[in-house]
């Protein structure tokens, strides 16, 4: 989620009476001698509604908790989803998210529905050491490697996920692959579709040169300097065929799936006010190679960036072949923009950014073959 965006997609429609009374759903989840104090709302977001809820216990001391509230079926698979990517984070590194409390559906508001957890007090900024976060991050990732069939992946699978996870209101449907190619491949593939069925097709598009080097993000760059015309299944073609093996395939032996954050961008980040440490929210876990996390970090909106990058690698090093890693997170990039061209539809930076990055990566490798699998 990027501010600042208008986004046409319809989200759920929650009601205000959500965050105005305190469901028994909700009240069910709390310690049994609570007396509810106020519950106010608290943050924003496009498709839920968002309170704190402070209460008090029989000991005289204040607890407070952050209410998520949705509505419908898209809002109850959700916050499903939502709880059960922080649960599992939690489960490795306890301070770096808001423990995840509770997740169900109202009972006096017909389908509405809610995501309980603990309240973090926290600075709306990212911490100002870079590094701190970067660490965190590269830990986090760290403490999953092994830990992968005691926390949710089946015994015989190694990378995707269980339920669908959301890019903002956007389904990504995992399920499991036993290799990182092809995982990647099936789930991109599905999404370039959605992505073309929701805009349309290509066509003739504006390119700039300096882009085609960098692979760029969406989001407000410069003006156009260069028209090309890109043959959309030709470069598809080649992209999904040639591109995503050779650069995938040498990567396999080298790499064991951890577990991300899945949509790991400033507004998903925070200070804890009273630890001043790096707090991480809102996720949409899968198991993945690690690199993928980072992919959002390359763009240019995000205020989690390069220099994050770099101090992540600090922590948990490149894979093998190094050698390629830029052009790895260039391929992961694409993937991050289709997504964005998806939820922000009227927006055609995130497009012409992901287009950009599967010609370059055509024009370097596509006359590459990759080893077998």
């Amino acid at each position: 989620m990027v501010e600042g965006h208008s986004v046409t997609q319809v989200g759920p429609d929650v009601p205000m009476a959500a965050i105005e009374v305190v469901d028994p759903a909700v009240i069910a989840r709390l310690p049994d001698d609570v007396q509810v104090i106020s519950l106010k709302p608290h943050g924003f977001s496009f498709w839920t509604r968002t309170a704190r809820l402070d209460t008090r216990l029989s000991s005289g001391s204040h607890v407070s908790y952050f209410l998520k509230t949705t509505s419908g079926e898209l809002g109850r698979n959700m916050v499903h989803s939502e709880h059960t990517s922080m649960s599992m984070i939690h489960d490795l590194k306890p301070f770096l998210v808001p423990k995840p409390l509770a997740w169900g559906s109202y009972t006096t508001i017909p389908d509405v529905h809610f995501l309980l957890c603990e309240f973090r007090p926290m600075k709306n900024e990212l911490p100002e050491d870079i590094d701190g976060l970067a660490k965190a991050v590269a830990e986090f990732h760290k403490a999953s490697l092994g830990n992968q069939t005691r926390i949710s992946a089946p015994a015989d699978k190694k990378y995707g996920f269980d339920l669908p996870t959301y890019h903002g209101n956007v389904p990504i449907h995992h399920g499991w692959a036993n290799t990182w190619e092809g995982y990647f491949a099936r789930t991109t593939r599905h999404l370039l579709s959605m992505e073309l069925e929701s805009r349309g097709p290509w066509g003739a598009i504006t390119l700039q040169k300096d882009d085609m080097a960098s692979g760029g993000g969406g989001g407000g760059r410069g003006g156009p300097s260069e028209i090309e015309d890109l043959d959309q299944d030709i470069i598809i073609d080649l992209f999904f065929n040639r591109v995503v093996p050779r650069l995938l395939r040498p990567l396999e032996a080298n790499i064991s799936p951890v577990l991300i954050h899945g949509d790991l961008w400033h507004g998903n980040a925070g200070v804890d006010s009273s630890t001043d440490q790096a707090v991480i929210f809102d996720a949409a876990s899968f198991w993945a190679h690690n690199e993928y996390e980072l992919a959002v970090w390359r763009q240019p909106w995000n205020q989690i960036s390069n220099g994050h990058r770099l101090c992540y690698h600090r922590y948990f090093p490149q894979s093998e072949p190094a050698g390629e890693y830029d052009d790895r997170n260039l391929l992961y990039s694409t993937r991050v923009n289709i997504l964005d061209s998806i939820l922000y539809k009227d927006d055609p930076s995130y497009r012409t950014s992901y287009m950009f990055a599967m010609r370059g990566l055509v024009d370097k490798f596509s006359g590459e073959v990759a080893t077998p699998a």
